[in-house]
């Protein structure tokens, strides 16, 4: 599919899996600006991060409205349906599911009645610790009989609504003081409740989240692209183990864990936006420095550097700049193939990666070609793209990835493939290259990936090359996307709660108003 940023996903082949991105979640407090547009926007910057649903909840200072839909940010939302959500404060989602299936009950942000009004929350992440905290739910409370998960929302994010929206405490910046710690896994949520915007990372920071400032108000945003298409400077990054709360008082910070920095390190190599700055350090200067340091640990005499468009383009340029081999573009890519609900005929299915990727013939005939790439999960696609170079006259096929092989499954909001379809798992690398049909293959050592972002390798998560985990993992059966998954889960919406939520008809009264 085409990604919302332009560039295409791993996905190029009918039914092919690739690493999907964790969520993109978007807060702003701004009396006197049009906050349900300023998210929107800050959404549409953050749309790579997340393409099954999209929702933003706003307040008027007495009462939240909430729209949210299945499908693209775009595609949710219009200019009629923006108009309906007033108010000077807003948080916004756009969902790629780790937990919980991608059905409409699980779009976020979710709902809930809590002792002194409404709480809308946001969530980017995956905790791990989900069946623990359910357990906790039900001797607290027994199982929710209103709110989402009464409603068959299976997410982590209703938990974290839930447990929050139960609380006996006398504000809901005290139960949010009290319950963020007990949360394990990553989490970056934005909140809020009918006057005040919350904010709140993970001790481990696994997942960016950032501080901006508007001229008349604050945003938090999972990347600081976002920022930058609403008009708002860079402050600095939520830090892990913060809690932020903005209202007319303005900002105040506490801190409700001390922070172990364990930042995704595969933000570097694919998950964020190249124009996209993470503590400090520019995605795509990292890309293109882990093409240059990829090419001097794999160097093979060629004659053409091609990226496969367009997350390998960044350390294809780097490469083309470290080896001296010109740089050039092999494959055009049809900027119109995007999601299609039309099932490709047994014809047009064999033709696989071509409805999206196709050759120049006249730049790859008979040349021998370094193909560069960002990472390789099944290996279906390279596989593809491959014999179709070969098809096309490529004397010879270098393969180079920027990242180390990926061997292990990734707890805190990427959704790989299975350990079982993960081609590196239990195979040499020679044995993945002879896989894929290619004349060499090279991977980036963990070493130079990690250089490349210039991180302390002490303040990364990676997991899923090297299969240490920043956490304790719980037993298997404790884990994975339908751990919370019930009779009933998949349950239609309520009469009551019709999709998507219309903001002039509540769920219920205690829901959407102080």
């Amino acid at each position: 599919m085409v990604r919302a940023d332009g560039k295409l996903s791993h996905d190029l082949l009918p039914g092919e899996k690739g690493p999907q991105d964790a969520c993109g979640v978007f807060g702003v407090w701004a009396p006197g600006e049009d906050v349900a547009k300023l998210t929107y926007y800050g959404l549409y910057a953050l749309q790579h991060r997340g393409q099954e649903s999209a929702g933003i909840a706003t307040s008027d200072g007495e009462r939240i409205s909430v729209y949210k839909d299945m499908g693209l940010v775009s595609q949710v939302f219009d200019e009629t349906t923006l108009n309906t959500l007033k108010g000077y404060l807003a948080v916004g989602h756009a969902r790629y599911s780790t937990t919980g299936a991608s059905h409409w009950a699980n779009a976020q942000p979710t709902l809930g009645a809590t002792p002194h009004g409404t709480l809308a929350l946001a969530h980017n992440g995956n905790l791990t610790n989900s069946a623990e905290l359910y357990d906790l739910l039900l001797d607290k409370s027994g199982f929710p009989s209103r709110g989402e998960m009464a409603r068959g929302n299976t997410t982590d994010t209703a938990l974290i609504t839930a447990l929050l929206a139960e609380h006996p405490l006398n504000s809901l910046e005290e139960a949010a003081m009290k319950l963020l710690p007990q949360l394990v896994g990553s989490f970056c949520l934005t909140f809020m409740d009918e006057t005040t915007l919350y904010a709140a990372r993970d001790p481990l920071g696994v997942r960016p989240l950032v501080l901006g400032r508007l001229e008349r108000g604050w945003v938090v945003a999972s990347e600081t692209a976002a920022l930058d298409i609403v008009g708002a400077s860079l402050v600095r990054e939520v830090e892990p183990g913060e809690f932020i709360a903005i209202d007319e008082n303005g900002l105040r910070s506490s801190r409700f864990a001390e922070p172990t920095p364990a930042g995704c390190v595969f933000e570097y190599v694919y998950l964020a936006r190249p124009d996209t700055t993470i503590n400090g350090r520019s995605v795509y200067e990292s890309r293109v420095e882990m093409g240059r340091r990829l090419a001097h640990e794999h160097t093979v005499e060629a004659d053409l550097v091609m990226p496969t468009p367009e997350s390998g383009t960044p350390a294809a340029i780097g490469y083309a700049e470290a080896s001296g081999i010109p740089f050039g573009h092999g494959l055009v890519k049809n900027s119109y193939v995007g999601r299609t609900f039309i099932e490709p005929s047994d014809t047009i299915r064999q033709l696989g990666i071509r409805l999206k990727l196709n050759p120049l013939r006249s730049i790859v005939a008979g040349k021998r070609l370094v193909v560069v790439d960002d990472s390789i999960v099944r290996g279906n696609t390279q596989r593809a793209l491959v014999r179709m170079l070969r098809e096309a006259g490529a004397a010879e096929i270098h393969v180079r990835i920027s990242s180390p092989p990926i061997k292990w499954p990734c707890f805190y909001g990427i959704d790989f493939a299975s350990p079982a379809e993960l081609i590196a798992n239990g195979i040499s690398v020679e044995d993945v290259r002879a896989s894929l049909g290619a004349d060499s293959l090279g991977y980036i050592s963990e070493d130079a990936m990690i250089e490349a972002t210039r991180q302390s390798r002490g303040n990364l998560c990676t997991a899923c090359f090297s299969g240490e985990y920043p956490t304790a993992l719980p037993k298997a059966d404790r884990l994975g996307k339908a751990v919370l998954e019930a009779p009933g889960a998949h349950a239609e919406p309520s009469e009551d709660l019709v999709a998507p939520v219309p903001t002039d008809a509540a769920p219920t009264t205690e829901e959407t108003s102080a």
